[in-house]
Parts: structure tokens; C-alpha cells; sequence
């Protein structure tokens, strides 16, 4: 520390007579007409410099096993405005009140006493950072703190386009947006949201402004994005994007789930295979990544091995959560407030000394890897060959990134919703499945208590004709030209009765396949939507809500389905129901199929719809 005060005069003696940066390496002014970007020649003596006058490390940063921890990652808020399945539930979490997150100015004192101390990167996070009205102001107090080199977000992209502008010029130097699917419908399962194009635009808006490279963060999951994996690697081709897969090992009950986890080299592999020239990237010091590149191509692709090749033993980072607690590891427990010591009025010796504390009780791994290590996993499978993704003739890993750089350059995206592929869900002890699709502003969606009243209002009026025949018995399209406006609602089930076998093998979650249940319920959203398409004289729908329910009934061994659909406009819904039900229910049939063909479809029907001028009807 004593040699500290030294660098410090070092650096305003250097003012005196060249400008510098912040570290105090001297750098000389451009000419009139040149960039004031720093040539390569410039930059090589600015490091030399900063090498050869850095001061010592802060002992207070530094571990027992000598990690210095120079990159401090600082959660600006606890809300996001996505619900992302493996994240959060859809209602959200408990907040913690306002008056215990830390202010801005609290943010700025712990950030100010951190680069104090050697973190020369601080990376804002959330919850959603750029939810926080005051993000601009933070980003550029943070560009005043001298010594402090990069400051980077981690973000979900839906707000990135409009404020980019504004966070560049308050002195954001570095983007990770995060994007686990390239499908629309899927990006909205899978975050129970609107935004995909939204994140689209943000991702452009980044290139554009000059941000190389852009971080795009996905989480690999088996069974839900696994299959896309080629399709990220194709978009680094024509785009200057460092596109990094992440291991993810969800933590289901009280074990680490294997099974959905896609390692490092099963993804690595994969990519070879298409790719055999791909090249591995020198690592950098205290880098997290595995970083790759496809000769010829702009972009490159990493993966973040955080399950199966840990990188603790490099670990430079600390996190500091939304109400204030030091977090010396992600997956510890163990925090210490930095909050009710800032507010008690602590000095800055007082508070490094606490900071030096915990980081000098950082373990060596996080307990949860040394667990799961000794577990000894079993050898994880190859990715199952899927049937392939084609929407508007996009298909994976043949000429895609050209295809959705046409796409990306005018915020398009795809408009027609994929087929169902199998998709990761959570394990629950008792198992139940709630999918749902709501094209209002306001998050609430129909549920047993805002359905149609289930009191009998009379069976529906009988016809004397078929609708869809016209008077020389040829097929029609009924004319609802003519028709009112009014609030619809239809209500479907059916059964799938599986057999113990595959039954246990559903409820347990350990189809080959992967989560029946998850992909039923997708299927059936997806099946409402395409009503239109499947059934030749059925009428367009703006659905403006659908729900698809399943539930397992131990005592028949079956799945039982519900389907809601509810629309306003000339025309029921009972047919977008009933298609829903009913492809949901063959989507069952076709992931247990290779355990049982003994698998029976029944009561498929109608329950009850509401609106119309012909009245109501439910089923007694």
C-alpha cells in the first residue's frame, strides 16, 4: 500500500506535461482530422508503462490462496421485467423493500472505495440493470473514478436500443446481452414475455455504435435450446458477436440433475462437427471463457465451463447484491452487509478491513462443485438428433446467418411460430404444468377464478344446417362480416392415458425425450395459434389469451389436459380450444411412444364457450 501515494505523483507529475488516461500512462493528442482512437503501437506503450508503475495489489482484495480480485460485479436492482423459467417464478419474487437497497450514492462510495483498492472492472447487473431510472447517472459517476478501465452490463437486451445511445456516452465500454433462443415463440415461453425483437434491435444497435465484440450469453439447456446451438455458432460469420455458451446444471430437489446438463465438450464437439477448422483463442488471464473461432469468420463463440471444468482457482471477481452484501462467491451463501456498516457511519479502513475479512475467508471451490465432483456423473449422452427447426425457410447451420442478418438488419424476425421441440422443465414434487400466452399489457391471465361461471345456461342451440356447407352442398367459409364484436372464451380437455410404465417415467421426468410435460403444453399454445392453418374453414383468431393446463392422475396413470382460449371478435374460439387439447395430447403420445404403444387419446371435447349470439354452453 505504501507504494500507492508514489503512483499517484508519478501521475500528476505526467500531467503536467503530456494528457493522459485515467492510469496515468502518457498518450498524445491527435492532430487535427485523425482518430482519437489510440493506434496499436500506442496502446503496447500505455500497458508497458501501466505494467512497469503498477502499484502493489490491496492486500484487503486478495484471498488466502492469493486470488487478487479485481472485478467487482455490482446488482443495481433486484426486478426484471422478463420471468425467465429457469430464473424466477412467473408471479415474480419478494422484493426487498426500498429503503434497504442501497442508494446510488451508496453504490458510488462502495464502487469508489473498490477501484480505490485495484478492481479496475466493474460490470452492472440486476435483476435487469437497465430497468433503473438512474443507470446513465451511475454509469457515468463510475467513468469519473480514476483507475477504473472497463465498465460493462449484463443485460436482457429489452431496453438496450434506447438507452445504448445515452450509457455510451456516459462511458459504458462493454455489453453481455443475454439470449438463450433464436425462435420467437420460444424466446417468449421461455421468459413468459414479449421482447424478442426488442433484444433483436438491441443487438444491432450495439454493432452499430461500435461495441466489438458484443457479448451474446446463452444458457445451453438439454432439451430446450440444445438444438440451436449451430444456428448461435452461424450468426459469429457475418457479425462481430462473441457468442458464449454457458453450462447450465439445474438443481432439482436436493441433487444436481446430469441428465440436463450439456457439458463443455459435448457442445465443443458438436461444433467441430460442422466446423472441423475451428481454432481454440489464447486465454486470458482470469478469464471464465474457453474462447474458439471459425477462420474466415468476423465473430468468434466461447463457452463458459462453470460445471465441468470449474475456474475457481482464477476467480478475480466479487459481487455486491441490490441491498448491499459483499458476495465473495455466486454459489456461497455466505454475505456480509456492506449496507449496515456504510450507514453506521463506518470509515473506509473500517469497511476494508471487513471487505479483507470475507475475501480472506473465500474457499478454495464453491461447496456445490466439490459435491457435485464427488458424485461422479454419469456419462453424458450425445445431443439427441432432433427433427430440424424451419420457419420461413431458416434452417440450422445451412446459410442461417446470412439469412437472419438480412433479418437482424431491418429488426425483423421470423413471424410463423416453430413446431414443438422438447423443452426443459422445472421438477416439482408434485408435478403440474401451467402454460400460458397473453397478448395484454396487463400480466394477469386467465385462471379458475376469472373462467366463465360454470352454472348451466342451457345446451347450445340446435341448427337445422351444416354452417360450412353452402346451399349446393359444397364446402364454405361462413361469412362473419356482419357479426358483432364480443368477448369469446372456449374451455377444451382431453386424456392421455399412459400405463403405469410411462406414467412413472413422465412423473419423474425421465423420458429420453425429455419433459413431456413442457412440451405438451408448448404444443398445445402453438396449436392454438395454427388453428387457421390445420382446420381448412376455420376462421383467423387474434387470440389475446390461451392457457394450457396438465395434470397427472396416479390413479388412471393419465394426463389430464385443459385448454382455455379466449379471443374478441365475430367469430367462437371453441376450435382453438379443441385443437389445443387435442395437440397437446398427440404430443404426449408421440414422447412416450418409444416406452409404451399401449397409450390411449380419450375425451377429447368441449366444456364450455362463452359470447356469441347463440349463446353460452357448458358441459354438465
Amino acid at each position: 500500500m505504501a507504494a500507492r501515494p508514489v503512483s499517484r505523483m508519478l501521475r500528476r507529475v505526467l500531467r503536467t506535461s503530456t494528457r493522459s488516461c485515467s492510469s496515468g500512462a502518457p498518450m498524445t493528442d491527435p492532430s487535427p482530422g485523425e482518430s482519437s482512437q489510440p493506434a496499436p503501437k500506442e496502446l503496447s506503450r500505455r500497458r508497458q508503462f501501466l505494467r512497469e508503475h503498477a502499484a502493489p495489489f490491496s492486500t484487503f482484495l486478495t484471498d488466502s490462496f492469493g486470488r487478487q480480485h479485481s472485478y467487482l460485479r455490482i446488482s443495481l436492482t433486484e426486478k426484471c421485467n422478463l420471468r425467465c423459467q429457469y430464473c424466477m417464478p412467473e408471479e415474480g419474487v419478494p422484493l426487498t423493500p426500498k429503503a434497504d437497497l442501497l442508494t446510488t450514492e451508496e453504490v458510488l462510495a462502495l464502487a469508489r472505495l473498490f477501484v480505490k483498492e485495484g478492481v479496475d472492472k466493474i460490470r452492472l447487473t440486476g435483476g435487469e440493470p437497465l430497468i433503473r431510472p438512474d443507470v446513465v447517472d451511475i454509469v457515468a459517476k463510475l467513468h469519473q473514478l480514476e483507475g477504473l478501465r472497463t465498465i460493462g452490463v449484463t443485460t436482457n437486451g429489452v431496453n438496450l436500443a434506447r438507452l445504448l445511445p445515452q450509457l455510451q456516452k456516459a462511458g459504458l465500454s462493454a455489453i453481455n446481452i443475454s439470449l438463450d433462443t433464436l425462435v420467437p415463440a420460444k424466446f417468449e415461453f421461455i421468459v413468459r414475455r414479449r421482447g424478442f425483437h426488442k433484444v433483436m434491435e438491441g443487438i444491432h444497435k450495439a454493432i452499430e455504435l461500435g461495441y466489438n465484440p458484443v457479448k451474446v450469453n446463452c444458457v445451453v439447456m438439454r432439451g430446450l435450446n440444445e438444438d440451436e446451438l449451430l444456428d448461435f455458432v452461424a450468426l459469429t460469420e457475418g457479425l462481430p458477436l462473441d457468442v458464449r455458451f454457458i453450462e447450465y446444471m439445474p438443481f432439482d430437489g436436493n441433487k444436481w440433475n446430469f441428465k440436463k446438463m450439456v457439458s463443455y465438450k459435448e457442445m465443443l464437439d458438436t461444433v467441430q462437427q460442422r466446423w472441423p477448422e475451428l481454432e481454440k483463442l489464447p486465454e486470458e488471464e482470469s478469464s471464465t471463457a474457453k474462447a474458439f473461432k471459425i477462420p474466415g469468420f468476423r465473430g468468434q463463440i466461447s463457452f463458459i465451463t462453470s460445471m465441468s471444468e470449474h475456474f475457481c482457482g482464477t476467480c478475480n471477481r466479487l459481487r455486491i447484491t441490490a441491498d448491499g452484501n459483499l458476495k465473495v462467491c455466486l454459489f456461497g451463501n455466505s454475505e456480509v452487509s456492506l449496507r449496515d456498516h456504510l450507514r453506521m457511519g463506518a470509515s473506509e479502513e473500517e469497511l476494508l478491513r471487513i471487505i479483507g475479512a470475507a475475501v480472506g475467508r473465500k474457499k478454495r471451490q464453491h461447496a456445490e462443485l466439490s459435491s457435485m465432483h464427488r458424485d461422479s456423473p454419469p456419462a453424458i449422452p450425445s445431443i439427441s438428433s432432433w427433427d430440424s427447426l424451419c420457419v420461413q425457410n431458416l434452417r440450422p447451420g445451412v446459410g442461417f446467418s446470412n439469412q437472419m442478418l438480412t433479418l437482424w438488419k431491418g429488426c425483423g424476425v421470423p413471424q410463423a411460430p416453430f413446431l414443438a421441440q422438447p423443452w426443459l422443465g422445472s421438477v416439482f414434487l408434485q408435478r403440474h404444468y401451467n402454460s400460458l400466452l397473453d397478448s395484454a399489457t396487463n400480466p394477469k391471465c386467465l385462471s379458475s377464478g376469472s373462467q366463465a361461471s360454470a352454472t348451466p345456461s342451457g345446451p347450445l342451440p340446435p341448427s337445422d344446417k351444416l354452417t360450412h356447407v353452402d346451399t349446393e352442398g359444397r364446402a364454405s367459409m361462413v361469412d362473419v362480416g356482419g357479426k358483432p364484436d364480443t368477448e369469446r372464451v372456449a374451455v377444451a380437455s382431453a386424456v392421455v392415458l399412459l400405463g403405469p410404465v410411462a406414467f412413472q417415467l413422465v412423473q419423474q421426468n425421465q423420458l429420453k425425450k425429455g419433459d413431456a410435460l413442457v412440451v405438451a403444453q408448448l404444443a398445445g399454445v402453438q396449436a392454438a395459434k395454427l388453428t387457421s392453418q390445420l382446420i381448412p374453414l376455420c376462421h383467423n383468431v387474434a387470440l389475446s389469451h390461451v392457457q394450457v393446463q396438465l395434470e397427472l392422475d396416479s390413479t388412471r396413470h393419465a394426463v389430464m389436459i385443459r385448454a382455455s382460449c379466449r379471443a374478441r371478435g365475430p367469430t367462437g374460439v371453441e376450435m382453438e380450444a379443441l385443437t389445443s387439447a387435442a395437440v397437446a395430447a398427440l404430443t404426449m403420445y408421440d414422447m412416450c411412444k418409444a416406452v409404451s404403444r399401449d397409450i390411449v387419446l380419450e375425451e377429447i371435447k368441449l366444456i364450455s364457450k362463452t359470447g356469441g349470439q347463440r349463446g353460452d354452453f357448458h358441459r354438465t
